[in-house]
């Protein structure tokens, strides 16, 4: 791939970042300037198919390995690889030349309209508005999700 900066250049922004905890285990790898490949295990489904939906919507390549404390609930496992792969995508950023800085995206889906703006300043923020609740295919609770979010 070449850099959008000089086009001479070959440019991979990539990155991994381990995280170990007392309640889990995390390895993150992205790579930005992929093709949409996951290869996807935290051992929460809702998660893993969000994360799939990241790589094929984002076309990033992303492979997420990641153990918790289940037999507790999976707030460390969901916080902690939103925390880890934040980290995973700074790294992968570097300098963010050649980047916008601001991002904004809207998606109908079936049962649900997506909203999202983003700002890659650096300065970490989060608000989140939803009326998602659990059910049989997303056992977790909710508001989890946005401290997933928030670790980025």
């Amino acid at each position: 791939m070449t850099s959008p900066i000089s086009p001479q250049a070959t440019v991979f922004r990539q990155a991994t970042v381990h995280r170990q905890t007392g309640e889990t285990d995390v390895k993150v790898t992205v790579l930005l300037d992929g093709t949409g490949q996951g290869h996807i295990g935290t051992g929460i489904p809702f998660l893993d198919h969000m994360l799939h939906q990241l790589c094929s919507h984002g076309l990033l390549d992303l492979t997420v390995q990641a153990t918790g404390d289940y037999p507790i609930d999976d707030h460390h496992t969901n916080e902690d690889v939103g925390i880890t792969l934040g980290q995973a995508l700074a790294k992968a950023l570097g300098d963010r030349k050649g980047i916008e800085r601001f991002g904004y995206f809207v998606a109908p889906l079936d049962e649900a309209l997506v909203e999202v703006v983003l700002d890659f300043s650096g300065r970490p923020t989060s608000a989140t508005a939803s009326t998602f609740r659990p059910s049989g295919w997303a056992p977790t609770t909710p508001n989890w999700y946005g401290n997933f979010i928030k670790g980025w």
